[in-house]
C-alpha cells in the first residue's frame, strides 16, 4: 500500500497539535491500536505544510493509510518483531539532526515546538519505534520479492507509452582519491589544545559554554554552549562511558573517540537520560600534507595518461577512500543506490563533480583538484573520470535497465502487500466510526 501521507523518513510534524482545536475522538480500531482523528487532522497539516493538494477524498486517504499502518504493527506484535532500543535512539537522533538542519540548530528547533529535545525524544519514542515496527513488518512481508529479466520486460511492456518516464541526462563516475592522514603529531596537537581548553575552564574559571562557542568542532552542538540532551545508547561508547562516570558539574578527562578529542561537563542526570556540555576538538592534518596528496595525485595522473599503468592499478596504488577503493573507483549515487546520477542528484550531493566534468566526454580524466567529502568533513585530492553521459530518452531496458527492474519489483511488491491487507484484515479485530464507512476505500476493513 502506497504511503502517501505518512512521513517517515522526518520526524512527524504533528508536534505542533496543540493547533488542532476540534474535539478528538477515536475513529478506527485495529487490534489494540486505535486511530484518534487527530491523527488524520495532523497529517493534513503536513500535507498543507508540502502544499500537497487538499481534496474531499483526503481525510479517507489518510485514514486507509493509518488503519493499514496499525494492522503491521498488529501483526508485528503477532509474530514477536522486536525493534531494540538503540535501533529507536538512532532513528530519534538522525531525524532530529535533519531537522536541525533544515530549521537553523537546535535551539531553534526547541524555539519552534516549544519543547526541549529530551522532552521531544521522550514524546515522540512509542512514534518511532511504531514506525520502525511497521517498516520492518512490510520488509519482513516482501522480503522473498525478485523479478527475473523476463519478468522486468513483461512489466515495462505492459506500461503506457504516454506513462514511461522521461529520464534526463544521466552520468556516471569514478575517483581516485588521496585524503591527508592524519599523524600522531597531529593527534597529540590536537589533544594538548583540548587539555588547554580544559585547563581553562578547570584551574582559570573560564565558562564551559563560551570555550564551546568558541573553539568546539562539533556544529551540532557548538552554537548552544556545546549543551547535549540525550539518552543511554545514543552517543558512542567512549562518550556515554564518561558522562556516567561524572558527578554533576563535573568536567571529565580528555577522551578520544572516531570522531576526535572530547571533554564533557555533565549537568544533569536522570536515569538513562541526561544533559551535559560537550567540547570537541577534530585532529587536522598539516598544511603541507595536502601537497604531499596533491604530489601523488599528479603523479598517478601522469602515469595513467602516459600508459604506464591502467585506471584500475592506480585506484589500487593511489586512492586510500574507502567508499571507493573496491571498486574501480565507482562513486556510489546515495540518493538512488546506483551507479549512474542525475544531474538534481549531483548538484545536491556532489557540485564539485558536476562542475568538473561538465566539459568532459566518457573516459576523459581530469587532473588532480582539491576536494571536500562533505559526508565525511574531510579534505582530500583527487582524480575524476566521466564513465558515461547519456542524452535525455525515454526509459529503456537498454539504458536504464537497473530503473526499471527497481519499479518492476516495486509493483511486485506493492501487489503482494495488498494480497497480504486482504487475508489478515478478516483475522484482525477492526473497528471504524460511523463517520467514516462510507469512505471509497482501497481494501474492505468492515461488513456493512
Amino acid at each position: 500500500m502506497k504511503s502517501l501521507f505518512i512521513i517517515s523518513t522526518v520526524m512527524m510534524l504533528s508536534f505542533t497539535s496543540n493547533a488542532q482545536q476540534t474535539i478528538d475522538k477515536i475513529v478506527a480500531q485495529i487490534g489494540d491500536y486505535i486511530i484518534l482523528l487527530s491523527d488524520i487532522q495532523g497529517q493534513k497539516i503536513q500535507a498543507m505544510q508540502a502544499e500537497v493538494e487538499i481534496t474531499p477524498e483526503m481525510d479517507c486517504q489518510i485514514l486507509e493509510e493509518l488503519m493499514f499502518q496499525k494492522l503491521l504493527l498488529n501483526q508485528a506484535a503477532l509474530d514477536s518483531i522486536v525493534i531494540s532500543d538503540e535501533q529507536v535512539d538512532a532513528e530519534m537522533e538522525q531525524r532530529i539532526r535533519v531537522i536541525e538542519a533544515q530549521i537553523g540548530g537546535r535551539q531553534k528547533l526547541e524555539a519552534f515546538y516549544g519543547k526541549t529535545i529530551g522532552e521531544i525524544k521522550r514524546e515522540f519514542r512509542t512514534v518511532i519505534k511504531d514506525q520502525l515496527l511497521s517498516q520492518e513488518m512490510e520488509r519482513t512481508i516482501t522480503a522473498s520479492v525478485s523479478v527475473t529479466p523476463r519478468e522486468v520486460q513483461r512489466f515495462y511492456e505492459t506500461i503506457p507509452y504516454d506513462s514511461i518516464p522521461l529520464i534526463s541526462s544521466q552520468l556516471s563516475f569514478q575517483q581516485i582519491v588521496h585524503y591527508p592522514e592524519i599523524t600522531s603529531v597531529d593527534k597529540e596537537r590536537a589533544r594538548a589544545k583540548l587539555a588547554k581548553i580544559r585547563a581553562g575552564i578547570v584551574d582559570k574559571g573560564k565558562t564551559f559554554s563560551t570555550q564551546a562557542r568558541l573553539y568546539s568542532m562539533d556544529p551540532g552542538s557548538a552554537k548552544d554552549g556545546g549543551k547535549i540532551e540525550a539518552s543511554r545508547g545514543m552517543m558512542v561508547p567512549p562518550f556515554e562511558a564518561a558522562v556516567f562516570n561524572l558527578k554533576k558539574n563535573e568536567v571529565s578527562d580528555v577522551f578520544e573517540s572516531a570522531y576526535g578529542y572530547h571533554i564533557v561537563k555533565l549537568l544533569d542526570r536522570k536515569g538513562d537520560d541526561y544533559t551535559c556540555q560537550h567540547i570537541l576538538i577534530v585532529a587536522e592534518f598539516d598544511p603541507s600534507a595536502i601537497t604531499t596528496s596533491a604530489l601523488k595525485m599528479d603523479s598517478c595522473y601522469k602515469q595513467i595518461m602516459s600508459g604506464k599503468i591502467t585506471w584500475e592499478q592506480g585506484v589500487l596504488l593511489f586512492s586510500n577512500d574507502e567508499a571507493t577503493k573496491k571498486n574501480n573507483g565507482i562513486i556510489t549515487n546515495p540518493i538512488s543506490g546506483d551507479q549512474m546520477w542525475s544531474m538534481e542528484d549531483l548538484n545536491q550531493v556532489d557540485r564539485q563533480i558536476y562542475l568538473l566534468t561538465n566539459s568532459m566526454e566518457p573516459n576523459d580524466i581530469s587532473e588532480a583538484t582539491l576536494y571536500t567529502n562533505m559526508v565525511e568533513r574531510k579534505e582530500g585530492v583527487r582524480l575524476v573520470r566521466l564513465m558515461k553521459r547519456t542524452s535525455p530518452h525515454r526509459a529503456n531496458l537498454k539504458e536504464d535497465y537497473a530503473l526499471i527492474k527497481r519499479a518492476a519489483e516495486n509493483d511486485k511488491k506493492q501487489k503482494m502487500i495488498a494480497n497480504w491487507t486482504q487475508s489478515k484484515i478478516g483475522n484482525a479485530y477492526v473497528r471504524l466510526d460511523e463517520e467514516f464507512k462510507s469512505c471509497a476505500f482501497v481494501n474492505k476493513w468492515v461488513q456493512l
